[in-house]
């Protein structure tokens, strides 16, 4: 048991991710599919021979109230020969007829005294019908007309203690047969309880295995990546036994800590060696010392990026393996936005970029917010040709929403437009928020008149000041009303596009 074992684990941290989740959706589906069919199981051995039993019954039951009816019937009908008796009684003659028909007459399934009480009634019911037609035709004042009436009494007689006693065998064979089921009904929930927890230990097991071989290791390479972006290149390897993409990666990640830790210790030993060579020169040592923290400083701040994204990833597929379909986009968002605002070295784009950033930015927020904020982008140009200041959207809709709408209840909306006029690109980003007071208005106004940035919102300053940099004409305009909302327009010259703008971050 133990050698096999052991195979089993050597053989599944062998298998590539994609494959150990088929085999664990192939498992549940079987476990499903098994317990779906001992349910119908237990369901057919509980009910259908007890349904059986109670037909039986009741078809026993049938034929002796059909017989009583057709007796009663006949002799109202012999007393009073009118059109609604001899109705009746045909009507009562069907019924017994089809009632057995319906008796249950298989050697295989029934018992012998039922399936000879069954032959009996057959047969002495075809002599009675042939006896009670006779009767039926004969005229009252024939000779032998009584004795054969009452001939047909008795046998109607004779048919309904035939009828009790395939009663009486069919309720003692249901008797046998319900007593045989409560046997194994005693036992039934031990057998359910077995057989679920059998399945339940195996689901455990499984379950255990993808955490040891999937989320384990993710979970300790999350921690890892967390220790060196507190630059602490000096920690134990990463340990896995996987032999899939979680063990590539794992791998791979203990080589570059490996490397960016070596890097770094000979940057500080020739920083240490540069000091001992220069001490006479003091001035050129602590430029030396400068220079060293700089690219130190370089280099932290290329290697933090990277295990940013590469942990916003890694928490990007746990959460796509654990099917959290929301945090997995809410990662991808929030890495494009990052990745964007980083990795975007031109001073101007398309206008699709900033757009999209708009995008993925609003959804993060639509994630805080719910249905409190909606918005809406109507652009009338090309957007895939136009060139726009980089960081132009995003920071005027996150000041419409800190400002305009997050204190605002009941919430509202943000509506951007972008359209052409006479050679000029005019945006405006619209909210329906709190507003802002004639007072406040005047001043911040004045504020962008007179370039007194730093007394304005970060965002809108920012924007401000780098339009008027980079347009001869362009300015931004601020227009509100208390308890209506904010407009802020950007009118800039519409510039179109080249392939030195078509950047390679990926915002979506």
């Amino acid at each position: 048991m133990g050698k096999w074992k052991k195979k089993f684990q050597k053989s599944w941290i062998s298998l590539t991710i994609k494959k150990k989740i088929e085999i664990l959706a192939k498992i549940v589906f079987l476990i499903v599919i098994i317990s779906i069919a001992f349910d119908v199981w237990v369901v057919s051995f509980s009910l259908n021979d007890f349904q059986s039993i109670l037909k039986d019954d009741s078809k026993s039951s049938q034929l002796l109230d059909a017989l009583e009816n057709e007796s009663i019937s006949f002799k109202e009908y012999i007393k009073i020969s009118n059109k609604d008796n001899y109705e009746t009684f045909l009507t009562d003659c069907l019924v017994t007829e089809e009632t057995i028909k319906r008796l249950p007459f298989d050697y295989s399934k029934i018992s012998v005294d039922r399936y000879a009480q069954t032959w009996s009634i057959i047969n002495s019911y075809e002599n009675y019908v042939k006896k009670r037609d006779e009767i039926i035709n004969m005229p009252e004042n024939s000779e032998g007309y009584i004795i054969n009436l009452y001939d047909v009494y008795d046998m109607q007689s004779y048919l309904e203690t035939y009828a009790k006693r395939l009663q009486k065998f069919t309720i003692e064979d249901g008797n046998a047969i319900y007593s045989e089921k409560v046997k194994w009904l005693s036992i039934l929930p031990l057998i359910i309880f077995l057989v679920g927890a059998t399945l339940f230990t195996f689901m455990i097991s499984i379950s255990r295995g993808m955490n040891r071989t999937i989320v384990a290791p993710i979970i300790n390479l999350a921690d890892a990546a967390k220790k060196i972006a507190k630059n602490d290149f000096y920690i134990e390897d990463v340990y896995v036994q996987n032999q899939d993409e979680i063990g590539d990666l794992i791998h791979a990640f203990n080589k570059m800590k490996f490397a960016t830790g070596e890097y770094i210790s000979a940057l500080e030993e020739q920083r240490k060696m540069m000091d001992l060579i220069h001490l006479d020169e003091l001035e050129k040592i602590e430029t030396e010392k400068n220079l060293e923290r700089i690219n130190l400083l370089l280099l932290k701040s290329q290697i933090n990026p990277h295990f940013l994204f590469n942990t916003l990833n890694v928490i990007g597929g746990m959460a796509k393996l654990e099917d959290a379909d929301v945090t997995e986009e809410m990662i991808r968002m929030l890495s494009s936005i990052f990745r964007y605002n980083l990795k975007t070295p031109q001073n101007k784009v398309l206008l699709e970029k900033e757009i999209q950033v708009v995008d993925n930015y609003m959804y993060l927020q639509q994630m805080r917010f719910g249905k409190r904020i909606s918005y809406q982008i109507e652009c009338k140009v090309e957007e895939n040709q136009v060139i726009v200041p980089t960081f132009l959207l995003q920071p005027l809709v996150e000041n419409a929403i800190l400002h305009g709408l997050s204190s605002k209840v009941e919430g509202g909306k943000i509506h951007i437009r972008i359209w052409e006029k006479k050679g000029l690109l005019n945006i405006t980003v619209a909210d329906t928020g709190v507003g802002i007071t004639c007072e406040k208005l005047k001043r911040l106004k004045e504020q962008l008149e007179e370039k007194e940035h730093g007394k304005m919102g970060i965002g809108i300053s920012n924007v401000s000041m780098r339009v008027k940099s980079l347009y001869k004409n362009g300015f931004l305009e601020i227009y509100s009303k208390k308890g209506v909302g904010t407009v802020l327009q950007i009118v800039i010259p519409v510039e179109k596009g080249e392939e030195d703008y078509v950047s390679d971050i990926d915002c979506r």
